[in-house]
């Protein structure tokens, strides 16, 4: 990974600081996107402390705001004229009913899906002057089965876990569209479900008065650094080189839910994106 620049959103804890960090022992420039500065900070220079690297930049961004993902991209583009890996690893299960983002979107839609459509996309130039780029979607197997398109469009409410699931099944179809609309560019993209990790997310899956019992299940879950695995792998590794619009569990490619291969609403869930964030 020497010379190359790898980017990893939500980098200051969990799955993303983990990557990031393997990344930057590897060699590479490591682009950390976190929310907040001080914790971004603290996992910064941990990063640089345990990998030896001087190369580890710190960017800050509010991803539940299109303004903030926009002035981010502008900011690493002063910076950088190519990007070897977008590891979109940042989001969220928002267990409030009907939290809505700064842009009147509901927030696991907004957080997991929208902003990583607008940021991949403002992203994409860079990615191709790389000449091999890679992009890796984090998915998970609790996508929904089926997308329902009043929620997903903001016209109906659905619980918190639905509409987690909706953004997850939301990441695989535009895993899939764009890795058709990048042919013939070198740049890949594959989506993935990283296991049952140790983290936030897992914790917040639990109701309220369950989550003490994750201490009991920690020594049975993956810790970040395992679960970092396969997204280190579609990032690196030679195996997948070409391979692209795939799903990947523990490194092997597998089939994501049967809706998700629908081309035609890959289509129409690109369109409603492409305007609502005002991104091609």
């Amino acid at each position: 990974m020497k010379e190359k620049i790898c980017m990893v959103t939500g980098a200051n804890k969990g799955m993303g600081k983990a990557a990031a960090l393997e990344f930057a022992k590897q060699g590479a420039t490591v682009i950390m996107v976190c929310r907040n500065p001080q914790l971004g900070k603290v996992a910064q220079d941990e990063i640089k402390r345990l990998s030896g690297s001087k190369t580890v930049e710190l960017f800050i961004a509010d991803l539940s705001s299109q303004q903030s993902v926009r002035k981010f991209v502008e900011q690493f583009q002063s910076k950088h004229s190519k990007l070897h890996v977008l590891f979109n690893n940042a989001g969220g299960l928002f267990t409030e009913n009907h939290i809505l983002s700064v842009d009147n979107i509901e927030m696991n839609l907004g957080v997991n899906y929208f902003s990583t459509f607008l940021l991949t996309n403002l992203l994409l130039d860079r990615l191709i002057a790389s000449g091999s780029g890679r992009i890796i979607h984090t998915s998970s197997m609790m996508m929904a089965k089926s997308l329902n398109w009043d929620a997903f469009t903001g016209k109906q409410t659905l619980s918190p876990m639905k509409m987690y699931g909706l953004s997850k099944l939301a990441i695989v179809l535009y895993t899939y569209k764009l890795a058709r609309k990048l042919a013939g560019t070198g740049v890949t993209v594959n989506a993935l479900h990283p296991g049952f990790v140790h983290t936030d997310n897992a914790t917040n899956s639990f109701p309220k008065m369950l989550r003490p019992l994750m201490t009991i299940f920690k020594p049975f879950v993956l810790t970040p650094e395992q679960g970092s695995q396969t997204a280190l792998y579609l990032a690196s590794s030679p195996e997948v080189e070409g391979i692209t619009g795939k799903y990947f569990v523990k490194k092997k490619e597998k089939s994501s839910v049967p809706i998700s291969y629908d081309e035609a609403l890959q289509e129409r869930v690109w369109t409603y994106s492409a305007e609502l964030t005002g991104s091609e």
